[in-house]
């Protein structure tokens, strides 16, 4: 598994350990690493802060385009992944749209329902094709 693959993998862990603690992601992160003495890739900090910065945005859109859906109703894991995916695909310029929304699709694949990567698939594909009337 590719690094970046990897690191996206951990950070939906952190993500929804988070939010079922109702905790800060940096924090659970930090306890993590305390605790087992990890070595996170840099790329586990990038998303967990960006996410973190544009969760309320991140969280309209995906409510907004999730059709007959809303944030309670999808399974956690689907819903990190969506973030992640979004975050991706909206913010960080590195990372190629079509590459966003397959590692989101990938992480649900994994670790979902065997609905999920149709789903996942879906909502970052419209956020995808609305991309230039979201961003600046």
């Amino acid at each position: 598994m590719a690094r970046l693959s990897k690191a996206r993998g951990r950070a939906l862990e952190i993500l929804f350990e988070a939010e079922q603690r109702d905790a800060d992601p940096l924090d659970v992160l930090r306890l993590r690493r305390e605790r087992a003495e990890l070595v996170v890739d840099d790329y586990v900090l990038d998303i967990l802060r960006g996410v973190t910065a544009h969760r309320e945005e991140i969280d309209e859109l995906l409510e907004t385009y999730a059709r007959g859906w809303t944030l309670a109703r999808m399974p956690r894991v689907d819903l990190m992944a969506l973030r992640i995916g979004a975050w991706e695909l909206l913010h960080n310029d590195d990372v190629p749209d079509a590459v966003a929304v397959a590692e989101a699709v990938a992480l649900v694949r994994r670790m979902s329902t065997e609905e999920s990567p149709v789903f996942v698939n879906g909502l970052l594909g419209r956020l995808q094709k609305l991309k230039p009337t979201l961003t600046d």
